[in-house]
C-alpha cells in the first residue's frame, strides 16, 4: 500500500495537541542534570527550562507538568516545603507564565518530593494518616493556584482529597484552576526511574505504596476511584502507569466520557528506549502513543514528548 493511501485511511493520528511533556526540576542556575536510569531526560534549572522551552513552544508543545527534586535539607516528616509559597515548583511556575503565558502548566500535588521518607502522606505508627495528609495537600494546591498554575494533578491517593482541593480553590475564589486527578495510579514497579529523578527518599518505613495506591490486579477498582473523583469535582483522569494499563484507559473513556490521560511513565520511558534501534526509535515511540490513542486518551505524559514534537 502507497504511503498517501495509509495516510487517508489511517484510523488514528497524533500531534502536538496530545503530548504533554513531564519535566523534573532542580535549585541552581544553568543547571540540566543527567539522569543515569532515563537517558536523554534531565533535571532542569528554572532558566534552563525557560530556554528549552522556547524552541518546543514554536513546534507545538501545548503543556507541561512539573516535579520538583527537592533539596535534602528542605524535606521533613510531614512535607511542609511543598505548601511554601517560595518553593521550587511556585516559583518555576511564575517565570514559565511570565515568559510563555499561553503554554498550559501542570503541577503534581503530593508530598513524596517533600518528605524524608518519601511517602505521598504524613506517617504515624506505621500508618499513613490520610486526613492529616489531606489538610497539607489543600495547602500545596492553593500556593500552587496562587502562582498561576493552570492544572492541579493529586497523583497522592488520598480519600477525598479531589472534593477538599475542590473545596479549597472555590474559597479562595479560584474555581477556574483544573484539577486533573490520578484517578487510577497502581502501586506499580515501572516507577522506579523517576523515584531517582526526583531523588525521592527510600522506602524505610512501609516499604512500598501498596496501602493507598491500587492493586496492579484489579480494573473494577479503577472504576470505583474514577467515579469518586469524578463526583468530587475532577475535571479530567489520568491514568498511570500506561501501556500495562490499556484497558482501564478504554474502560474509563468508555464508561465516563470525561477527558482522560495516559502517563507514560518512565519505567515504559526507560524500557522503550532499551528495545528501539536509533534508526527505528521514532517508529516504536509513536506506536507505543498510538496504543494510547487506540485504547481512547485525550492526550499522553510523555517523557519522548521534546522527540516527537520535532520528529512529527
Amino acid at each position: 500500500m502507497k504511503p498517501f493511501i495509509r495516510n487517508l485511511v489511517s484510523e488514528t493520528s497524533i500531534s502536538c495537541n496530545d503530548l504533554i511533556w513531564p519535566v523534573f526540576l532542580v535549585e541552581g542556575e544553568n543547571q540540566n542534570q543527567k539522569i543515569k536510569s532515563m537517558p536523554f531526560v534531565y533535571r532542569y534549572s528554572i532558566d534552563k527550562l525557560i530556554n528549552e522551552l522556547e524552541i518546543l513552544v514554536k513546534y507545538g508543545l501545548q503543556a507541561i507538568a512539573l516535579f520538583p527534586q527537592i533539596e535534602k535539607d528542605l524535606k521533613d516528616e510531614k512535607g511542609t516545603n511543598s505548601f511554601d509559597q517560595n518553593n521550587l515548583v511556585c516559583r518555576a511556575i511564575k517565570k514559565i507564565k511570565s515568559s510563555y503565558p499561553d503554554l498550559g502548566i501542570i503541577a503534581d500535588v503530593a508530598l513524596d518530593p517533600y518528605t524524608i521518607h518519601g511517602h505521598d502522606g504524613i506517617i504515624k505508627n506505621n500508618k499513613i494518616m490520610n486526613d492529616e495528609t489531606i489538610a497539607v495537600l489543600k495547602k500545596q494546591a492553593l500556593v500552587y493556584s496562587e502562582a498561576g498554575c493552570d492544572i492541579l494533578a493529586p497523583s497522592d491517593m488520598m480519600d477525598g482529597r479531589v472534593g477538599a482541593i475542590r473545596e479549597q480553590l472555590e474559597q479562595n475564589g479560584m474555581q477556574d484552576t483544573i484539577i486533573m486527578s490520578y484517578a487510577a495510579k497502581y502501586a506499580s514497579s515501572f516507577y522506579t526511574p523517576f523515584r531517582d529523578a526526583i531523588k525521592a527518599q527510600k522506602l524505610d518505613e512501609l516499604k512500598d505504596k501498596k496501602t493507598y495506591q491500587m492493586n496492579t490486579a484489579n480494573s473494577d477498582e479503577a472504576m470505583h476511584e474514577i467515579a469518586l473523583d469524578i463526583q468530587e469535582g475532577a475535571d479530567m483522569v489520568i491514568i498511570k502507569p500506561g501501556m500495562p494499563y490499556l484497558d482501564i484507559i478504554y474502560r474509563a473513556k468508555e464508561q465516563f466520557k470525561i477527558p482522560t490521560f495516559a502517563y507514560q511513565v518512565s519505567g515504559e520511558y526507560s524500557m522503550i528506549l532499551s528495545a528501539a534501534s536509533e534508526e527505528r526509535s521514532l517508529e516504536i515511540i509513536l506506536e507505543s502513543i498510538f496504543s494510547f490513542k487506540r485504547a481512547g486518551a485525550d492526550g499522553v505524559l510523555s517523557y519522548y514528548t521534546p522527540f516527537l514534537l520535532k520528529n512529527l
